[in-house]
């Protein structure tokens, strides 16, 4: 059975404050559907300050999509670690692990926008160790036991649901975040698919004498839309993808690597390339895919679009995946 996953990040350009708080909503309704049928997985993540309304605060998020479902996981993926207070985190995420019975799944990284660290006055040269300090504070603070904070004797409660701690992965693309994941014997999320990474992460598993695994993408993961007719889509959403895909490659340098990566500049490049798939439920399953990642709301899509791609999926394509 292959994980099934449907992200949103709220993004709705030109939003009016009533228009995104039925874009929450209706995002909180199809969370609930996709726990009624079978979904895996609903996928957040944090920006902040993007002109396009982009999803701030991915805890909060996940908390209401808790208050609506009964089983399915939040992945949280990923948080900008160094923009958090480590203590006001580690309670967050207890308290979000005791409400959803262990359903949370946090990916810490570090980011790669400097203006997120200028809008919270963060060093960005220091976000290296502010990570560090993040990581090492949360397997502290969720022993429940006291121990030593920037000075001070601290100790944080209630301690989480999830023995030893919640679900805490290391994201990043770099050979200081595989570094950071095994010194501190935390699995490794890989941005994208990098073997050579993930190699790289087992060798210093051994090296620090720790253990660990590797969540990383697959070599082909698509974002996806479910239309009878995918023609008659793109022409008429193809551009929330390309808002979404352009929006992407403005922040990604050329160290940067993401399972996101899209040079196109027009909707006929963006088809073409592969990364936004807008598929029929027949195509949808020859595709063959070990990650199914829906993404019904994609760039500020309408609503009853994002519905029809999740309606579909539900009822046309996970009963042939042995759901």
């Amino acid at each position: 059975m292959p994980v099934t996953v449907v992200r949103f990040n709220l993004v709705e350009p030109g939003a009016t404050p009533a228009s995104l708080s039925a874009r929450y909503r209706a995002a909180l309704e199809m969370a609930a559907y996709a726990d009624e049928h079978g979904i895996t997985t609903v996928q957040t993540e944090e920006h902040h300050g993007v002109d396009n309304n982009w999803l701030p605060s991915p805890f909060a998020f996940a908390a209401a999509v808790f208050g609506a479902t009964r089983r399915i996981a939040v992945t949280v993926g990923a948080i900008i670690g160094p923009l958090h207070d480590p203590l006001r985190l580690a309670e967050e995420i207890a308290v979000l692990d005791l409400l959803s019975g262990g359903r949370l799944v946090t990916v810490a990284g570090i980011g790669y926008r400097p203006e997120e660290y200028a809008h919270f006055g963060v060093e960005w040269k220091r976000r290296g160790k502010l990570q560090d300090e993040l990581l090492e504070t949360l397997l502290k603070a969720w022993s429940g036991e006291e121990f030593e904070y920037r000075g001070r004797t601290v100790r944080v409660t209630p301690r989480p649901f999830t023995e030893p701690h919640p679900l805490l992965l290391v994201g990043g693309s770099s050979k200081a975040a595989a570094r950071r994941a095994a010194r501190l014997g935390l699995p490794f999320f890989p941005s994208a698919h990098l073997p050579e990474l993930e190699a790289y992460y087992k060798e210093r598993l051994v090296e620090y004498g720790t253990e660990g695994w590797t969540m990383m993408p697959t070599a082909e993961t698509p974002l996806l839309h479910i239309a009878e007719d995918p023609d008659r889509a793109w022409a008429e959403h193809g551009g929330h993808f390309l808002h979404e895909a352009r929006t992407y490659a403005s922040w990604q340098s050329g160290d940067i690597t993401s399972a996101v990566r899209s040079a196109a500049t027009t909707v006929e490049e963006l088809r073409a390339e592969g990364v936004y798939r807008i598929l029929t439920p027949d195509e949808c399953v020859a595709q063959g895919l070990d990650n199914l990642v829906l993404h019904p709301l994609a760039g500020g899509m309408p609503v009853e679009e994002g519905w029809r791609s999740l309606r579909l999926f539900c009822d046309d394509v996970l009963p042939r995946l042995g759901g």
